[in-house]
């Protein structure tokens, strides 16, 4: 998911979408564990989006701080 799709959620939104991601990282982790993934780079794109959806609610809550 690409940063400029994040700008059109609203905060709950990227909250909910934070949490499914991060479980979704979770459990290809340990399906990584126990037999190799097709595609282990997916590992590292939930990894990425992840920290896209964190930056932007960092984003937004610095902008209501001011």
């Amino acid at each position: 998911m690409k940063a400029t799709e994040l700008k059109g959620l609203s905060v709950a939104d990227l909250n909910e979408l934070l949490v499914e991601q991060k479980s979704t990282l979770s459990k290809l982790k340990i399906n990584h564990k126990i037999a190799e993934l097709e595609n282990p780079i997916q590992i590292r794109n939930y990894r990425r989006t992840i920290a896209r959806i964190n930056t932007e609610l960092t984003s937004r809550n610095l902008v209501v701080a001011k």
